[in-house]
């Protein structure tokens, strides 16, 4: 029971600076003077910076992943399928643009990136719901190309840097999974 208290204690305190003063402020000295307790403390819960700030991501991931990848693991027929497609894109794009800073920073090493368990959950999600719209797809590989337009690096490039806004990387997303599964078209003979 201490232990998942003095857990919450330590992400709440973490939260609270990261809102009140930005990530860059958000350092194991500060979390731990914020929480009052000794700074190894943190070091010993989180192991690092990286591992803080993916803790803190985890509470909103939880959040997503109940939202979006819970329930039964068919979709209603194809159109249901290609509904939770759109729905899963559109509502990744709104988390990472509100999260964006968090995301990039809590950014796992290249060689870890696809065997996180979010990820691996998203895929297989994703690979399912694909599999149902478009049967003849090769659902496994083409998941991973539709969840490269969800990266956050991705989406801050193309908000912040390119200056798209918000709803045009939703139409983006949609056309994408329309196109994707868009059954194909006899050739005239």
């Amino acid at each position: 029971m201490d232990a998942a208290r003095n857990h919450a204690r330590l992400l709440n305190a973490a939260a609270r600076i990261a809102r009140e003063r930005g990530l860059e402020r958000l350092t194991m000295g500060a979390v731990a003077t914020a929480a009052g307790v000794g700074k190894g403390t943190v070091f010993r819960r989180f192991g690092d910076r990286t591992g803080l700030l993916q803790a803190l991501l985890q509470r909103s991931e939880d959040s997503f992943q109940a939202a979006h990848l819970s329930g039964s693991e068919r979709a209603d027929g194809r159109d249901g399928a290609i509904e939770q497609l759109r729905a899963f894109g559109v509502a990744a794009i709104r988390r990472y643009a509100a999260e964006m800073e968090l995301h990039l920073a809590a950014e796992p090493s290249p060689d870890q990136r696809y065997r996180r368990g979010p990820r691996r959950r998203y895929h297989e999600r994703v690979s399912i719901l694909l599999g149902l719209a478009a049967p003849d797809a090769d659902a496994e590989l083409l998941s991973h190309a539709l969840l490269g337009y969800l990266e956050p690096a991705l989406l801050w490039h193309l908000s912040d840097q390119c200056g798209l806004p918000l709803q045009r990387l939703e139409n983006g997303w949609l056309e994408l999974v329309s196109r994707l599964v868009q059954k194909p078209q006899p050739h005239a003979t």
